[in-house]
């Protein structure tokens, strides 16, 4: 049997999307764009999942381009997965704020070879979203238009089903966003992938809005995930 890490890693190899989308959207793919993203991703998987354990699964919404859309991993710019994860990635550079909220919460939480033993974190729609906005791309969401939403939703359960196959728990997922939320359980209603929904505000919302009360959601995630 494979490794959690061996299917991860295979998960990403494989990505692809090929359905339609309106026309100022466009999707990224972060490992054909960047060589050294397969190498960093493979390292970080088989470092810190290289086993089958059973894991809770934490949902973001889908990777930015100054996080996962550069490193492969979610939540995890190039400035955290050299200084909290030893891989250096030396064709990149990258401060994501959504990853200065995630790496304070692993540290607290026990480190991140706790952290990553016992929990998987990745997105309903896997890829990069960009929006063309005066001339230029800027990062989206999934959920942004509704006409992309119901571009992406079929391969979205099609995702989630297979990150949930890597072996995570079902019997309660963590979802990071409200809105992020509200979508997830429209793909939960007709999927029927998981029992309980816990609702966690989004990182980027408490860096950016909630920056004083900081504390107070890191211990939020960690009483849910820990309980």
């Amino acid at each position: 049997m494979n490794t959690f890490a061996e299917q991860v890693v295979s998960f990403n190899l494989n990505l692809k999307y090929e359905g339609s989308l309106p026309g100022d959207f466009q999707v990224l793919n972060p490992y054909l764009n960047n060589p050294e993203t397969l190498v960093v991703m493979e390292k970080f998987y088989h470092k810190y999942y290289n086993d089958s354990n059973k894991r809770k699964f934490l949902i973001g919404i889908n990777p930015s381009r100054h996080g996962a859309g550069v490193t492969g991993v979610p939540f995890t710019d190039t400035k955290r997965l050299e200084s909290v994860c030893g891989i250096s990635m030396t064709s990149a550079y990258t401060h994501e704020v959504s990853s200065v909220f995630v790496y304070d919460m692993i540290a607290e939480y026990g480190g991140a070879e706790e952290f990553y033993r016992e929990v998987y974190i990745n997105s309903p729609f896997p890829l990069a979203i960009v929006r063309k906005s005066k001339g230029s791309w800027i990062n989206a969401n999934y959920y942004d238009d509704k006409a992309l939403f119901n571009d992406v939703k079929d391969f979205m359960i099609d995702s989630l089903k297979k990150h949930i196959s890597l072996n995570l728990d079902t019997s309660e997922v963590f979802i990071m966003g409200k809105k992020n939320a509200d979508f997830i359980t429209k793909l939960n209603q007709e999927a029927c992938l998981f029992d309980k929904m816990t609702v966690l505000e989004h990182p980027r919302y408490i860096q950016q809005y909630k920056s004083k009360d900081k504390q107070l959601y890191i211990d939020k995630y960690i009483l849910a995930l820990k309980k």
